[in-house]
């Protein structure tokens, strides 16, 4: 993937000589904080619907907030980077899920959680698309294949984390109430930990915001990994976010136990995302993983799904699933800040990216579920499995034909 030729309007980005590892890990430390909120209702879900006396449709409207917020907020939240400064944003980001997540602690009806959900989701939104600014900003260019592979591990980790934590701590309005209070103290860790932007000789317009994002948008490059991005998206959070159901069904484990297991089948997703750094960083193509990735990702879930195999089979393959699938988010992300060097570019690249993602999230569960409910597990490798073949195909397509400039 060849960069994309700046807009001639954008400010010169100084050259970095050193990479500022202690930002990074106040920034990665932060997204842990923030992927809590992303995984703590998947967990906590049981005991949400027995409180709040939430059916199945309740409950998949609560964790659907965050897709549907992220569907058609990415890309603005990412231009406003240039007009507020991607570490402001990422402090009020993690301010506004603090806030979101004290004040659904206290609520006792479905419309005020999902309010607090709302506040929660924007928060996050601002908090993730800033990441790519910051971290492109701090870290020198040898370093950053590296650098973003470590960024591209904090959903996954957070999530982990949630899932093995969540069903061992008694209620889950204590759970949300200490979520708060990390959100707060990584908004610390984090104005403490990361430099300020350098001062702009003025605010940048709001029509030049709208050109970059529009410019981004519109590139091929830009579209076809937010494409991949989708296509992954579907299958990772389609079978994980059932695997607990699946576990307590095949394997007869406990909610704890289930828990547990998921979180290890999410966390393999860091050590793909892990490899996946090193092996860009030793020169190998970023969509030569994304087809590795989605390949192994297809197969291994026909191979859970559809071919009946005892329940231990089914969740190594599960782990195997979320471990390739590692690969992908990686070489997606570093692809996208090649492609726009600018730190305000970055941004808006970042927000397609999660834009495509969260498309995959609201499509991928419904789709699984609904095929499940009306076939059974064996078809709910159809779905997985052309989402696969889709992604090996845009892979090919961005080997073969390139990518397209940015014009501002």
């Amino acid at each position: 993937m060849t960069a994309l030729p700046l807009p001639s309007r954008s400010p010169a980005v100084p050259v970095v000589v050193s990479t500022d590892w202690i930002a990074v890990a106040a920034v990665f430390g932060a997204g842990l904080i923030a992927a809590l909120q992303v995984g703590k209702v998947a967990i906590a879900l049981p005991a949400l619907s027995a409180d709040l006396r939430l059916d199945l449709r309740a409950g998949g409207w609560v964790m659907a907030v965050f897709g549907m917020l992220g569907l058609v907020a990415s890309v603005p939240a990412g231009a406003l980077v240039a007009r507020l400064g991607d570490r402001a944003l990422q402090v009020g980001g993690l301010l506004a899920m603090a806030a979101g997540s004290a004040l659904g602690s206290s609520v006792h009806s479905l419309p005020g959680l999902l309010a607090s959900r709302v506040l929660e989701g924007a928060g996050f939104l601002l908090f993730a698309v800033a990441g790519a600014s910051v971290l492109q900003r701090v870290s020198r260019p040898a370093d950053r294949n590296v650098v973003f592979a470590i960024w591209s591990c904090y959903l996954p980790a957070g999530m982990a984390v949630a899932l093995a934590t969540g069903a061992a701590l008694d209620g889950w309005r204590g759970f949300w109430q200490i979520n708060a209070a990390l959100c707060v103290a990584a908004a610390l860790l984090l104005r403490a930990g990361v430099p300020v932007p350098q001062a702009a000789t003025g605010a940048t317009p709001w029509r030049r915001i709208a050109a970059d994002a529009l410019a981004v948008a519109g590139a091929r490059g830009p579209l076809l990994l937010a494409l991949v991005f989708a296509l992954y998206s579907l299958q990772f959070y389609a079978v994980l976010s059932f695997l607990p159901t699946l576990l307590m069904q095949r394997m007869q484990v406990s909610a704890l136990d289930a828990g547990l297991l998921s979180a290890v089948a999410v966390g393999a997703n860091v050590i793909g995302n892990l490899s996946a750094g090193l092996l860009l960083r030793r020169g190998t193509p970023g969509w030569r993983l994304i087809a590795i990735a989605s390949a192994a990702m297809g197969l291994s879930a026909v191979g859970a799904f559809a071919l009946g195999l005892p329940a231990p089979a089914v969740f190594a393959l599960c782990v195997l699933f979320s471990l390739a699938g590692g690969l992908l988010p990686a070489s997606a992300i570093n692809g996208a800040t090649q492609l726009t060097p600018h730190p305000a570019l970055a941004a808006v690249a970042m927000g397609l990216l999660m834009q495509g993602s969260y498309l995959g999230q609201v499509l991928g569960p419904s789709l699984f579920g609904s095929v499940v409910q009306a076939v059974g597990w064996p078809a709910a490798a159809i779905p997985v499995a052309l989402a696969a073949l889709g992604a090996i195909a845009l892979a090919w397509v961005l080997r073969s034909s390139g990518t397209q400039p940015v014009r501002g």
